[in-house]
């Protein structure tokens, strides 16, 4: 099992939850988050240039079997970047070890609480 963090800019999350719906990833947490990596942006502020610290994102977490890894990232990728090439601020994807999961409703644990 494992888990995929995907941090995209807002305006890709109907994209890409359409995305993840259509390769059958329909159970997804989203969050509303803010950071920065290389991506920059200015406003103008009283006449001056203002280099704001955090800019708005999305976090999307999934939780799934290995045997979905590479259609989840693949589904976030084709959705999630703006164009052929990308720019800058598209986002990252994490991938991490999943060592439990526990269905609070049924107890279920592992691959069927997913």
């Amino acid at each position: 099992m494992k888990l995929i963090t995907a941090i995209i800019q807002e305006a890709k999350l109907d994209e890409v939850r359409e995305a993840l719906i259509a390769a059958e990833i329909t159970r997804i947490t989203v969050s509303r988050v803010a950071g920065h990596g290389r991506q920059e942006s200015t406003d103008i502020y009283r006449g001056q240039v203002v280099v704001p610290n955090l800019i708005p994102k999305v976090e999307i977490k999934i939780g799934v079997n290995d045997e979905f890894v590479d259609i989840t990232v693949d589904a976030i990728l084709k959705s999630a970047r703006h164009g052929e090439e990308g720019k800058i601020g598209d986002g990252k994807i994490f991938i991490t070890p999943l060592e439990e999961c526990i269905r609070i409703r049924t107890g279920e644990r592992g691959g069927e609480a997913i």
